[in-house]
């Protein structure tokens, strides 16, 4: 017997302007007195973030026009390409200001249409086994992403019960039954595939209950919650957490009363708090998906800061989900716009309630994320980010799904952003510098690592063929018919170490590298739209420049970064960056966006780096 409860969907949601359902004590009994509903109605107006709703309502009303004249791209997507996941939140959207009463187009006739054409083109597009192609054929983690969607909309539309949607259910029944059986049996690439599709089959279960549906939910959970101590997950990502499994534990949590689930969004929460970059941007330098090389914002938190303010009454939480509503459109959106977020909050009405009082962050602080190699230390308006977390030095491989960013410093002075700090040298062309651990020492911190690669010997006698057919082998660097494992090996050895130190409001970084000669390119790559001084551009290579001498300088609005000193240049020392073989080989790099300052050398070289 499966422990899985049944989940009875409760008929309230957020309608009209009286919000009545926010939360169950909301609804007066149908023999209470006008005095008591009167009573019951105010007591709800007051438990109700007025603001908040407004600012999802005006923000998803302006998306209809959008969502509407992009409706025949949309399904060419989902006919051509078989993407339904932009069908399926079109409909979100729709949906959300059709069945909301405080909208411009509650119950508007003219929204039935698209809604119509988008529902019908995801039936017809979904596979006999319920299931659609998005990147993979028959995916089912692809379909759950649709299929979460598509269950909030039954919900919504099911709870308005409005005549002229009646269709429009119909479909999205059989939609949602369909796709429950494939979603039961199959299965996944990614740890974060497991919960959504948890996820989609509670929505699923909520309206129509099935053991099928109960029993899958139980084999996922059984493998247990992918989450470190420190509260990142496996994928160690800002993208997959907020936007995948994060909302996915959380729709558990609450369809499947398994609250145990909140503390690892708690966790997860807790540990982002500390990668939230006073502008809104999320470091992310750490992740293992490609979140690693881009930059993410907070805003795909809000909800579930919000939910975890309401929740526990952490005031900290709450500063985090005020300050983004206080941005409202004035911030960055990645996946989801601003007025997407209105569904989830009619679903989830409880989300709707007053904020706790906030709790403002700590704007001084150092916290080191073991599990990920990660420190992070924040004082006044300067942001540090020093990291020694790669997978590179455990299984020697570039790969999606593995963290290969070969960035190991990053600050913020203000507005100038120094947005990756890089050490290339050219040995053996086996590319960056990526540091094996970090460790705190008694002034500060230390990265270090060691490279090698082997000059090979004669086979030993017992390994040698006439015919010179040997195994074609990895050399550590390439594969060569050479029966690498049986040769003896001449080696050569680059040992780096790098030093970090507060010093004068700034850092110093002394960088010793040995014992191999070898040139060397230390990058630093500052936020586009600033202005550098002191530097001399590097021909033929865009928005690149040497250091040669003295200091430089980099500034962007009142905020300025000095760098430095210069440490020469010349043939011996060429201002090239070497990503490495594995790069090379297949045509790619590693040039960061932005404004790029080398400065070269040769080892072995102690070397200090001041920043100021």
């Amino acid at each position: 017997m499966s422990p899985f409860p049944r989940y009875v969907l409760r008929r309230h949601f957020l309608a009209g302007t009286a919000v009545a359902g926010v939360l169950s004590a909301v609804s007066a009994p149908g023999g209470a007195s006008a005095a008591s509903r009167a009573s019951a109605s105010a007591s709800a107006e007051a438990r109700v973030d007025k603001p908040f709703l407004a600012l999802l309502t005006e923000a998803a009303d302006a998306r209809v026009v959008e969502v509407v004249d992009g409706l025949d791209a949309t399904l060419a997507q989902l006919n051509n390409l078989g993407q339904a996941r932009p069908a399926a939140r079109s409909l979100r959207l729709l949906t959300s200001v059709h069945v909301w009463g405080d909208a411009a187009h509650h119950h508007d006739g003219a929204l039935i249409a698209p809604m119509t054409r988008l529902v019908d083109a995801l039936a017809a597009a979904q596979f006999d086994d319920g299931l659609y192609d998005q990147g993979a054929v028959h995916s089912p983690p692809d379909t759950a992403f649709s299929i979460v969607d598509l269950g909030l909309v039954y919900g919504l539309l099911d709870a308005d019960g409005h005549t002229g949607t009646r269709a429009i259910r119909a479909t999205l029944k059989k939609i949602l039954l369909k796709a429950g059986k494939g979603l039961s049996t199959g299965g996944v690439h990614t740890p974060n595939h497991r919960w959504k599709v948890c996820a989609a089959l509670a929505r699923i279960n909520s309206f129509w209950p099935d053991a099928r549906y109960t029993r899958r939910i139980d084999a996922w959970l059984a493998e247990g919650i992918d989450g470190y101590d420190s509260g990142q997950y496996s994928e160690r990502s800002a993208t997959y957490a907020p936007i995948v499994t994060n909302p996915s534990l959380l729709t558990l949590a609450r369809l499947t009363e398994r609250p145990a689930l909140y503390e690892h969004v708690r966790r997860n929460l807790d540990a982002t708090l500390h990668l939230l970059e006073p502008d809104g941007e999320v470091e992310t330098v750490h992740s293992r998906r490609q979140d690693q090389k881009t930059v993410k914002h907070q805003s795909e938190y809000w909800l579930q800061f919000r939910a975890l303010a309401l929740r526990e009454r952490d005031g900290r939480f709450a500063d985090v989900a005020a300050t983004i509503q206080r941005r409202g459109a004035d911030q960055t959106f990645d996946e989801n716009p601003l007025g997407d977020f209105l569904a989830e909050v009619l679903d989830h009405p409880e989300l709707a309630a007053p904020l706790p009082e906030a709790t403002p962050a700590p704007s001084a602080y150092t916290w080191r994320d073991e599990d990920c190699g990660l420190v992070r230390i924040a004082k006044g308006r300067t942001r540090t980010t020093i990291f020694g977390g790669t997978d590179f030095p455990d299984v020697h491989a570039i790969s999606s799904g593995l963290s290969t960013n070969p960035t190991f410093f990053k600050w913020r002075k203000g507005a100038a952003i120094l947005d990756s700090l890089r050490l290339s040298p050219q040995f053996f062309s086996l590319g960056h510098f990526r540091a094996e651990d970090v460790e705190r020492t008694a002034d500060g911190w230390r990265l270090w690592a060691e490279v090698r690669a082997g000059f090979h010997q004669p086979l030993p006698p017992q390994h040698r063929r006439p015919d010179g057919r040997y195994p074609l082998t990895d050399d550590g660097r390439f594969w060569s018919a050479m029966d690498f494992p049986h040769r003896p090996k001449e080696w050569r050895t680059l040992r780096t170490e790098v030093r970090i130190a507060e010093a004068d409001g700034g850092w110093n970084l002394d960088l010793e590298i040995g014992e191999s000669e070898v040139p060397l390119a230390l990058e630093l790559c500052f936020r586009g739209g600033g202005k550098l001084t002191g530097v001399d551009p590097v021909p033929g290579q865009k928005d690149t420049y040497q250091l040669v001498k003295g200091y430089g300088t980099y500034t962007a609005g009142d905020d300025v970064i000095t760098f430095g000193p210069g440490n020469g240049s010349g043939p011996r020392q060429p201002a090239v960056v070497d990503s490495g073989e594995r790069y090379s080989w297949m045509g790619g790099d590693l040039t960061p966006a932005g404004q790029r300052v080398l400065i070269t050398g040769r080892s072995p070289l102690r070397y200090r780096l001041n920043l100021r």
